[in-house]
């Protein structure tokens, strides 16, 4: 082997050392907002408050067509899920068009949240509290609307007037 030949295998071995080493650098530099949990770790009695604070929205297919639950309602009905016994009940409903959730309180009903599906927005909203509240979502497959009244102390989704 020539002497230039080691030379040119020296000075690679050495480039690629020193990439190497900047590269990890790099990595330890930024540490964990690469590497890390993003907002730190929690603790356990911090998990189960955020856990007990809001429910999760109902779960759709991969198409954002509506619930996945077996004996789901046909898409364009409002189905709804219990998130918490008592006063201040929250309860999420799912439509083709998108999910929401809404809560029981000594004013009335009002929509917590609100979230439309693949392909469809948010078209109009009365979030109240008052009486009954509505979210219409639409989209290029149609109009879907959610109407949600206290019956009982509990949200239920009703017909649209």
């Amino acid at each position: 082997m020539s002497r230039r030949s080691v030379l040119v295998a020296t000075g690679w071995v050495a480039t690629v050392a020193v990439a190497t080493l900047i590269g990890l650098g790099a990595i330890r530099l930024v540490g964990e907002s690469i590497t890390g949990t993003p907002g730190g770790i929690r603790s356990e009695a911090e998990i189960e408050r955020a856990l007990a604070s809001e429910p999760a929205p109902a779960p759709t297919d991969t198409t954002g067509n509506g619930p996945t639950a077996p004996g789901t309602a046909p898409p364009g009905t409002a189905t709804a899920s219990a998130a918490s016994p008592g006063p201040g009940v929250r309860r999420s409903f799912a439509t083709g068009g998108g999910t929401a959730v809404a809560e029981c309180g000594a004013r009335g009903v009002r929509l917590v949240s609100w979230a439309p599906a693949q392909g469809y927005r948010v078209h109009e909203v009365d979030r109240g509290p008052d009486d009954d509240v509505e979210v219409t979502f639409e989209g290029s497959a149609g109009r879907h609307e959610l109407k949600v009244r206290c019956i009982g102390g509990e949200p239920v989704a009703v017909a649209d007037d």
